[in-house]
């Protein structure tokens, strides 16, 4: 892997998006678990691609949940709903991913579902220039169901132990402690990436693999050429696995 500073890590990452030739918009998958810094990663890369002279449309798989009796039909602490309930993949290639895609109008929507208000939403469309760049975050968004909709893919990857640290931090509430934030991790957001990096692989099939784990001081390797060639691993090499509990992971948990 390479190693250098957070603005040497966004340089390159803008240098590999500018490198992709198509006639329709780049669409960027930003693929980790939730506290991995994917949202923050895709956010700073807009403004830098933005400073570059680029349109830039942010959106997240967090705008196209489906509903929480949808969500949680197998119990808010299901490892198996959290993978498999969630999101709305018919919506997110309707009105975003493919309309932005070969042979699409450029007519799109970057979201379907209010999770505060836990309602469908339609905002108005909006029309895409062409050089356009979807930068999309989320999680699981290398599997079966998405990976032919991205142009180039990042994974953001951080250990167990961090991301875990992070989201105490990050998701206490007046009424969640960081003990109950751990537990639902712990029944409900690991185990569904586990399964995720056990079956997908995504470290494996990304074009692009950032470690995350100081964001100041990123690694990353990227597996496509600047011509735009996508990179993939040997089919008789093998790839890293991971076992159960806090050990060094490609994947950790999630919030939906």
């Amino acid at each position: 892997m390479n190693n250098g500073t957070r603005a040497d890590l966004l340089d390159r990452l803008a240098d590999e998006v500018g490198s992709v030739r198509i006639a329709h918009p780049i669409r960027v998958a930003v693929d980790g678990a939730p506290a991995v810094g994917k949202t923050t990663l895709a956010d700073e890369l807009a403004g830098v691609l933005r400073g570059r002279g680029r349109d830039v449309i942010r959106a997240s798989i967090e705008e196209f949940l489906l509903p929480r009796s949808v969500r949680y039909r197998r119990g808010e602490d299901s490892a198996q709903g959290c993978y498999h309930d969630s999101f709305d993949f018919a919506a997110l290639h309707r009105v975003l991913l493919d309309p932005l895609g070969p042979g699409g109008d450029r007519n799109f929507q970057t979201e379907v579902y209010d999770r505060d208000a836990d309602t469908p939403v339609s905002p108005p469309v909006t029309t895409a220039p062409a050089d356009a760049v979807l930068l999309f975050d989320g999680v699981f968004l290398l599997r079966q169901e998405l990976i032919d909709r991205w142009d180039l893919s990042i994974f953001v990857s951080a250990s167990f132990e961090t991301t875990l640290h992070r989201a105490r931090r990050r998701d206490q509430t007046a009424s969640k402690d960081a003990a109950e934030v751990e537990r639902r991790y712990r029944s409900r957001y690991i185990p569904s990436q586990q399964f995720y990096f056990d079956t997908v692989r995504p470290a494996d099939t990304a074009d692009i693999v950032v470690d995350n784990d100081d964001p100041g001081r990123p690694a990353w390797e990227i597996r496509r050429s600047l011509a735009g060639d996508p990179w993939r691993p040997p089919a008789n090499g093998v790839a890293p696995t991971a076992s159960s509990g806090l050990r060094r992971s490609r994947c950790t948990g999630d919030r939906h």
